[in-house]
């Protein structure tokens, strides 16, 4: 018997475009393909389209002719919907691209939908799209948002509450285990550092991650040390920041790490940061890495995804966005109650485990398949 056809599409797929809705379309094909017969359709960042296998799966990259306000400006994509033939289209969004390319080839077979985040910061562009993502999700046969929060905090969601199937997303966990490789290099770290207390931030280094504020907030904590891991446009900005403050010996910049380099610094940690203060961080799929490494958390308490992964006063501490106090009340507290510490990191593993693992994710996305199969 045929598996039923299934079409992601987005604007960028891993492999690799690295990111987190790019990760995990990949999960969730790669857990999944036993049971459905997966392709990928996005855009190729240039004039040419171009299609390639990935594992087994189809990958599509259809030409653009550049971004704008980050979405792909595709005139064939349309097309490409028309062309191919599936079960179920699987859109994520946000991707204007895909919804008004839907809009414009109907295609057939059922339609669902990751809904990772709203329109954050392109607000004159919203007022344009909106009424055709509103359309498109009336159209939607299932929305799956990242967590139940995002229900209650999109105002497009609290529309369409009825059809909302929260799947939140998920990774696989064995890459983080801490095998005795992984413990010797977390311990070498750790040594590098004069068994300092090691607080860890993994991530691009965009506007909205906050990080402004844990450069500030560091200037309480002349024994500790704050490692961040990642590059991003405003790694400048934060730099002359740092030297400003005169914290150089208290921040370190490690640029891109390697996977492997990434696990163990996790695992040398104390701590995790997420200090992203606006909305635009829709999950925070990193936090889920430091809690599969068995670290508490600190992030804010945004109105998405990302206090529903950390829970406040059980994985970590959710706090006030846009704080270096609450973030330097926050440490303090950390650093001060090392048993509740250890304790909110075990829960964070369980958590991590339970609820965000690859097979959890797939689970949920597998159910909903086949509820709008039948």
């Amino acid at each position: 018997m045929a598996k039923p056809r299934v079409v992601h599409v987005y604007k960028d797929f891993w492999p690799p475009v690295v990111g987190g809705i790019e990760r995990a379309i990949n999960w969730m094909i790669g857990g999944l393909r036993e049971r459905f017969d997966f392709t990928v359709l996005v855009n190729s960042r240039t004039r040419q389209t171009r299609e390639r296998e990935w594992e087994g799966v189809r990958v599509i990259e259809v030409g653009e002719w550049g971004r704008v306000q980050s979405a792909p400006v595709s005139p064939a994509f349309p097309l490409w919907l028309r062309k191919l033939q599936a079960d179920i289209w699987h859109f994520h969004i946000p991707n204007p691209t895909g919804d008004l390319s839907w809009w414009l080839a109907r295609p057939r077979g059922k339609v669902v939908c990751t809904y990772h985040s709203d329109i954050v910061r392109q607000k004159g562009a919203l007022r344009f799209y909106r009424p055709f993502l509103r359309s498109f999700l009336r159209h939607c046969d299932a929305i799956m948002p990242t967590s139940p929060r995002l229900i209650d905090a999109s105002p497009l969601l609290t529309e369409f509450r009825e059809k909302c199937r929260p799947v939140p997303l998920g990774m696989p966990m064995k890459p983080f285990e801490k095998t005795m490789e992984m413990a010797t290099r977390a311990k070498e770290i750790k040594k590098h550092y004069r068994g300092l207390p090691l607080i860890i931030f993994v991530g691009k280094l965009r506007y909205y991650k906050g990080l402004q504020f844990m450069v500030s907030a560091m200037r309480a904590f002349p024994q500790t040390r704050f490692l961040i891991i990642g590059e991003g446009p405003e790694g400048p900005k934060l730099q002359r920041l740092v030297a400003e403050f005169q914290l150089g010996d208290r921040i370190v910049f490690l640029g891109e790490l390697p996977d492997e380099e990434v696990i163990a610094h996790l695992h040398a940690g104390d701590m995790f940061v997420l200090p992203s203060h606006l909305p635009s961080e829709a999950f925070g799929l990193s936090q889920v890495e430091a809690m599969a490494c068995g670290l508490p958390v600190i992030s804010c308490d945004l109105p998405t995804g990302v206090p529903y992964v950390n829970q406040n006063e059980v994985t970590g501490f959710t706090i006030f966005p846009g704080s270096d106090v609450t973030l330097a009340n926050a440490i303090s507290e950390m650093l001060s109650h090392a048993k509740a510490r250890f304790a909110m990191g075990e829960a964070a593993l369980r958590r991590a485990h339970a609820e965000f693992s690859q097979e959890a994710m797939c689970e949920r996305v597998g159910n909903v398949y086949s509820e709008v199969l039948k």
